[in-house]
């Protein structure tokens, strides 16, 4: 008896010690979480110019990725809230100024204007905080306006311009009429393409800004047609681009013997417009829903969700939202500093990403894609609008950092 009762004793001990371990191992991964929670702010356009592109549907990849991460990471419950930063840089700097006063936010989602953007970042470097941008295109968000509290996921203006200007440069379209949004991003893109352009031999015979957004294209394509190009860069995006193509076309630009090269295309775009307008149109894309089998698996579940198939933007918030937590479930905290490292550790490759990794400069580089639109013949569907052309692999798709003006990379 006395021998058995201590072979009960020592199991009793043993279980009991390593029971309290795994106790102590839990509550200590909680604590580390700041407010035993993990909170994600999603901001975005959500009515406006950029709506589509991003706005609900980026939100529902979002809350997509938090369920099927099983809505907590060691124990602490994940809650996920938006706002609408109303494509106004004072809005949204101020909504995420009050997240962090008032909701102890440890990520900032979405981000689609490049002026919100910029100045949200900010905002999140202040308070020591992390944001992943997902919806904007300056590709100075992680250059001259990088910071270390920031990642940028989705795509930016250098691969824009590296993949549709140089494409269409060596088609024989060599002069080129910019049509820019005035803000950052247009400003961004021009510089880009003009870059690009004139390195191929091309050259930039005239351009126009137009304020952000606008509704009336009448004017500014009547002095693209009156330039002479045989190229109007489309330096605009959403409802802006949309509107320009659609006006292009009743002013009849194409039929006169111009062609519209769209700089920043979104799916939503083209499956608005329809295939008659777009036809042929050249892109540069950084994910597509139809690419492969793992693209398409994720894009059903989300089209069983939101009825639409997705943009690369929203497949890129689940992907990017989806590291974030992978990575803090790893580390064991929500440290801004200590997620954001880990972060740039860990490759990035899954339905979204192909050879993906995130730079020291915050840029999360990967394949991108030029697109062709395809003809209403050719599609087989409603939503099979694209033909990838050819991919631009993750070093060659982005600047170089030997360019970089970020501080990050020349301190």
């Amino acid at each position: 008896m006395t021998f058995n009762s201590m072979t009960f004793n020592k199991k009793t001990l043993a279980s009991s010690i390593a029971l309290a371990a795994a106790t102590l191992m839990a509550t200590s991964a909680q604590a580390q979480m700041s407010d035993n929670e993990v909170r994600i702010g999603y901001l975005a356009d959500m009515s406006g110019t950029y709506r589509d592109l991003a706005g609900p549907g980026g939100l529902a990849a979002l809350e997509m990725a938090v369920e099927d991460f099983g809505g907590e990471v060691n124990g602490a419950p994940i809650e996920v809230f938006s706002a609408d930063d109303r494509n106004s840089a004072d809005v949204g700097a101020n909504t995420v100024r009050e997240w962090f006063d008032t909701r102890n936010v440890d990520l900032v989602a979405g981000m689609v204007a490049s002026s919100v953007t910029i100045a949200a970042t900010k905002v999140i470097e202040e308070n020591d905080g992390l944001g992943i941008v997902s919806g904007s295109a300056a590709s100075s968000i992680t250059n001259e306006h990088c910071t270390p509290n920031h990642i940028h996921w989705v795509y930016d203006t250098y691969p824009l311009a590296n993949g549709t200007a140089k494409a269409v440069v060596e088609q024989g379209g060599d002069t080129w009429f910019m049509l820019t949004a005035d803000y950052a991003f247009g400003h961004a893109l021009e510089a880009d393409v003009t870059s690009v352009v004139e390195e191929n031999g091309g050259e930039i015979v005239g351009g126009v800004r137009h304020p952000f957004p606008t509704s009336d294209f009448s004017s500014y394509i009547l002095q693209a047609q009156g330039s002479g190009a045989k190229i109007v860069g489309l330096a605009n995006a959403g409802a802006d681009t949309v509107n320009a193509i659609s006006t292009a076309s009743q002013f009849g630009l194409t039929q006169s013997g111009q062609q519209l090269a769209g700089l920043l295309i979104f799916l939503n775009d083209v499956h608005a417009m329809g295939l008659e307008d777009t036809q042929n149109l050249l892109l540069t894309t950084g994910w597509y829903w139809n690419m492969d089998d793992q693209a398409r698996e994720w894009a059903d579940r989300y089209f069983e969700r939101v009825g639409k198939r997705p943009t690369m933007v929203q497949a890129g918030i689940y992907s990017s939202t989806m590291h974030y937590l992978e990575t803090v479930a790893e580390a064991g905290t929500d440290d801004p500093e200590t997620i954001r490292a880990a972060m740039a550790e860990r490759p990035v490759e899954d339905f979204f990403s192909r050879n993906g990794r995130i730079r020291e400069d915050g840029r999360m580089v990967h394949d991108m894609y030029l697109a062709r639109v395809k003809t209403p013949e050719e599609s087989q569907g409603e939503w099979d609008l694209y033909e990838i052309l050819a991919t631009i692999p993750a070093e060659e798709a982005y600047r170089p950092l030997s360019e970089s003006q970020c501080d990050l990379v020349n301190n």
